[in-house]
């Protein structure tokens, strides 16, 4: 374990900068018992829905030094992916598809990958026997928590992190380090009395400000859920196909955000932007690999897209679609047929 100088702390700031990333803080590694206690109040209220891994790693997950225990640090990074345009204006042309923000342009796992390396190879040239590990999203690492202990930012009434310079709108990753750096004080909670996301989710998915229960949220049924989406939330998913922008998009806070134009990689690609139902719902195997190489879409198979598209294509009131739906009631999977057999029934 090495104890670095005051001055590092800027450094590491200024290349991270450099970098690209949009925020940057240090904290702690060791247990916070309030964040503890409140990951194991959601995942014993069952909140986490099938994310089995929340809960098989929670020990991982309470503490960076759970994970790592030799961890002194964690250097918090955000990056900016402010979108250019409204990603609610879609909501009133159901014959397209709604896509997240987050999903239109590179997958963020590989891009903020490669420049918290960078900057991990940076610290380690600057600092001789300084240890690091590097996470972005797929580790037991609670990002959000340590973003606000980091101070960039707090985590708000959507659960989300919110930056009062950046909005809702950063991707988050995080370096663990065995070097011990000053940690900055927490961010302090700027959500007031505003309640603009809460009201705002169409699925009711917050039983109280500052809990999200998963199994009711767009983005995890759209995403994370393998089955069949329960049928008296299929209609609140609307054109929503990946993901969902609403309870962000609404976030008084991102007036202050400004388009991520440094960052090309997250500019959204052309066909994803406004993708027309009828498109989408032809998809096969091969044509889903093709449109979304590279796109974090890719990682939940054509046979779930199709799905999401389906329940779409069912609260499009598009009669034009019946041929394509009525087609997918013969789809080999299981979940396409369901959906197609429950887009169906609401066309006729």
């Amino acid at each position: 374990m090495v104890n670095a100088p005051a001055s590092l702390t800027e450094r590491i700031a200024a290349e991270a900068r450099a970098l690209g990333f949009a925020a940057c803080g240090i904290a702690g590694a060791g247990e916070d018992p309030l964040r503890g206690n409140r990951l194991e109040q959601w995942l014993g209220e069952g909140h986490h829905g099938t994310m089995e891994w929340m809960e098989t790693r929670l020990d991982h997950r309470r503490s960076p030094q759970g994970l790592w225990p030799e961890a002194r640090s964690v250097i918090a990074l955000g990056m900016s992916y402010a979108p250019a345009h409204d990603p609610l204006a879609l909501e009133g042309y159901p014959e397209r598809a709604r896509i997240s923000v987050y999903a239109q342009g590179k997958d963020y796992h590989d891009v903020v990958k490669k420049r918290l390396k960078a900057l991990a190879r940076w610290l380690v040239a600057e600092v001789p026997g300084a240890e690091v590990k590097v996470f972005v999203d797929t580790a037991p690492v609670m990002e959000k928590p340590l973003g606000e202990a980091a101070g960039i930012g707090w985590q708000g009434k959507h659960t989300n992190l919110v930056s009062p310079t950046h909005g809702s709108w950063l991707f988050l990753g995080a370096i663990y380090t065995t070097l011990y750096l000053a940690p900055a004080d927490p961010h302090r909670d700027q959500c007031g009395s505003c309640r603009a996301c809460l009201d705002a989710c169409p699925t009711n998915a917050f039983p109280a400000p500052y809990r999200l229960d998963a199994r009711r949220c767009i983005s995890y049924l759209t995403i994370e859920h393998k089955g069949p989406v329960a049928e008296e939330l299929r209609e609140a998913l609307g054109n929503r196909i990946y993901g969902c922008d609403d309870c962000l998009a609404v976030c008084p806070w991102n007036k202050f955000a400004s388009e991520a134009q440094a960052m090309k990689e997250f500019l959204p690609r052309a066909e994803l932007v406004a993708p027309r139902l009828d498109e989408l719902l032809a998809l096969d195997d091969a044509g889903f690999r093709a449109l979304f190489s590279g796109s974090p879409i890719k990682r939940i198979g054509r046979n779930r897209f199709v799905r999401n598209c389906l329940y779409a294509a069912g609260n499009s009131g598009n009669r034009a679609l019946l041929p394509q739906v009525e087609e997918l009631t013969r789809d080999p999977e299981p979940v396409v047929a369901d959906a197609a057999q429950w887009a169906l029934g609401r066309l006729r």
